[in-house]
C-alpha cells in the first residue's frame, strides 16, 4: 500500500539528511500542511539564498515607483567580483546593463558581481528597511564601512518560505514583479544540481529555486529553497532547506551529500504535486 504523500515526504526528509550529515534547518509545507519544520526559526548564514531577499527588496522599491527597471548601470572594473556568475568572465567591462538584467544575472546564474551593483542603487541600511517593512525581523544584508557594499547576512529556514510562499500567493510584489522574480527562478537554464537534478525536462520548470553554497570554520553550508507547482500551473509546496557544518567543503557539484539529499528528496517532492 502506498504510503500517504506527507508521510512518505517526511520519511524521506529524515533518512536523507541523516544520511548527509550536519545541522539541518528545514520548512517544508504542502498546500496547508506543514509537512516538516525543523529548527526553522535558528539564524543562519544565507550565502546565496539572501539574493532572493536582495531581489524582492529592489523589486518592492520598483513597485513603488522609486526603482526604473529600464535604469541602466555601466559595469566596471571595480564592480567586478568573483566565484559564480558571469561577469567575472569577461576579459573587459564597459557594458551598459539594465537593472532588471542585473537582477536576473543575480537569480539565474547567483552572479556575485550584480550584489555590487545592486548595492550601487539601494544601500544596505535602506535594503534591510526594506525587508523590515516586508515584515522580515531576522533577514538582513550585513552592512560595511561603504553602504554600496556589503555582506549577504543572515535568514532563517522559516523566513525564507515565508517569502516564497508569499511570493508564489502574489502577496509580496506587484504582479508583474512577481512573474519576473517567478520566470527567473524557474528557468531551464538556472540552477539544476539539487532538487531539479533527477527530474525530467518539464518536470524542472515546475520548480521554481535558489540556491546558495559556502564553508565556513564549522564546514560546510549547502542550501536550496523554492516552489513546487502542480501541472495545472498552481503552486503546490515550498520547501526552504538549509543545512551546515556539513562535510566535503570543496564539493560544490551535484555529488556533495546535502547536495544528493536534495537530488532525491526532489524526486518525491514533485510525485506528491
Amino acid at each position: 500500500m502506498a504510503l500517504p504523500s506527507v508521510t512518505r515526504i517526511r520519511r524521506a526528509y529524515t533518512r536523507l539528511t541523516t544520511r548527509a550529515g550536519g545541522d539541518w534547518h528545514a520548512r517544508i509545507t504542502r498546500g496547508a500542511t506543514v509537512v516538516v519544520a525543523r529548527d526553522d526559526e535558528r539564524a543562519v548564514k544565507g550565502y546565496s539564498i539572501q539574493k532572493l531577499f536582495l531581489a524582492a527588496a529592489l523589486l518592492a522599491k520598483s513597485d513603488r515607483g522609486e526603482l526604473d527597471l529600464a535604469r541602466r548601470l555601466t559595469l566596471g572594473r571595480t564592480d567586478i567580483l568573483g566565484g559564480s556568475g558571469l561577469y567575472h568572465l569577461q576579459p573587459v567591462h564597459g557594458d551598459q546593463l539594465t537593472v532588471a538584467g542585473v537582477l536576473t544575472a543575480l537569480l539565474l546564474v547567483s552572479d556575485n558581481t550584480a550584489v555590487r551593483l545592486c548595492g550601487r542603487l539601494v544601500p544596505a541600511p535602506e535594503i534591510n528597511e526594506i525587508l523590515a517593512s516586508l515584515g522580515f525581523a531576522r533577514t538582513r544584508v550585513a552592512p560595511t564601512a561603504d553602504p554600496a557594499r556589503f555582506l549577504l547576512g543572515d535568514t532563517t529556514a522559516r523566513e525564507t518560505h515565508d517569502l516564497l510562499t508569499r511570493l508564489a500567493t502574489g502577496s509580496l510584489l506587484s504582479t508583474a514583479s512577481s512573474a519576473f522574480l517567478l520566470s527567473v527562478l524557474r528557468s531551464p537554464s538556472g540552477y539544476h544540481d539539487g532538487v531539479r537534478h533527477d527530474l525530467p525536462g518539464p518536470a524542472r520548470t515546475r520548480v521554481a529555486t535558489k540556491h546558495g553554497a559556502d564553508h565556513d570554520a564549522r564546514g560546510a553550508a549547502r542550501h536550496e529553497a523554492g516552489i513546487v507547482f502542480a501541472e495545472d500551473g498552481t503552486p503546490a509546496l515550498i520547501y526552504s532547506l538549509f543545512a551546515d557544518a556539513l562535510p566535503a567543503a570543496d564539493d560544490y557539484g551535484p555529488t556533495h551529500p546535502a547536495v544528493t539529499a536534495h537530488a532525491a528528496l526532489g524526486r518525491i517532492l514533485i510525485e506528491s504535486c
